[in-house]
């Protein structure tokens, strides 16, 4: 795939919610080119939907998102996607009655210049994850829970992003799938791809960051190196339960 430098993500004082529920407020988060940022909190803390602002799926009602210094704020998905930006969402949300092949080709359609590098870049998520060329043509939905988070990664990544944001890719899955799914993360990010992970396996997330934030009741209340949160004795008792 060989995708070029990743590019920077920048999350400054945002707002957002659903409807009247406000769920966001005054979140500012980084990822330089090329880091990899975990995204840490209890349910409800705010996570999926910060994802969601960034990919233009939940419209934000304050502050401001640039992805490679372009105001991306207010953007269409599609615009987003087309701009660098991949999004894993939590749940997969694959089409079914699909073949993974159909699934993954999808993930190049709105980028003109994955269309065509669709087959080198399905190559590569190949190599990531043999065993969705072994399935190629069998429909998703008949996949076990760990092939499907497979294919929702590699849809995304099938969209060539410089930018990859991935909600609980660990959710539902065994640990040899967990660590299936997060060693083609690693090998992503060691690319040149940025990565923003939200993620419950809270030690897995902070091992792999080279930087991390706390999100509580919508605000960021603690970042850092994933190594200084993972010491951080507040962060352990609340996430680690040691």
């Amino acid at each position: 795939m060989k995708p070029g430098a990743g590019q920077e993500l920048l999350i400054e004082q945002l707002a957002a919610g659903y409807g009247k529920v406000q769920v966001l407020w005054d979140v500012s988060l980084r990822a330089a080119p090329g880091e990899f940022v975990a995204v840490i909190g209890a349910n409800g803390a705010g996570k999926t939907t910060t994802l969601r602002a960034v990919s233009g799926v939940v419209r934000p009602s304050a502050g401001r998102i640039l992805l490679g210094g372009r105001d991306i704020t207010r953007a269409s998905p599609t615009r987003i996607v087309a701009s660098g930006l991949g999004h894993v969402p939590e749940g997969r949300e694959l089409f079914p009655l699909m073949t993974v092949r159909e699934n993954l080709e999808l993930g190049a359609a709105m980028r003109p210049e994955a269309r065509a590098q669709a087959t080198q870049t399905l190559a590569h998520v190949y190599s990531l994850f043999p065993r969705l060329e072994e399935r190629a043509g069998q429909l998703a939905g008949t996949l076990s829970g760990g092939e499907q988070q497979m294919v929702a990664v590699g849809r995304a990544l099938m969209a060539r992003p410089s930018v990859l944001v991935v909600d609980e890719p660990s959710l539902g899955l065994s640990p040899r799938m967990t660590q299936t799914v997060f060693e083609a993360l690693k090998a992503v990010n060691a690319e040149g791809v940025t990565v923003v992970l939200v993620e419950q396996n809270v030690a897995l997330s902070l091992r792999l960051a080279d930087r991390a934030y706390v999100l509580e009741n919508g605000q960021v209340v603690r970042e850092g190196s994933g190594a200084a949160l993972l010491a951080d004795p507040v962060v352990r008792e609340a996430y680690l339960a040691l």
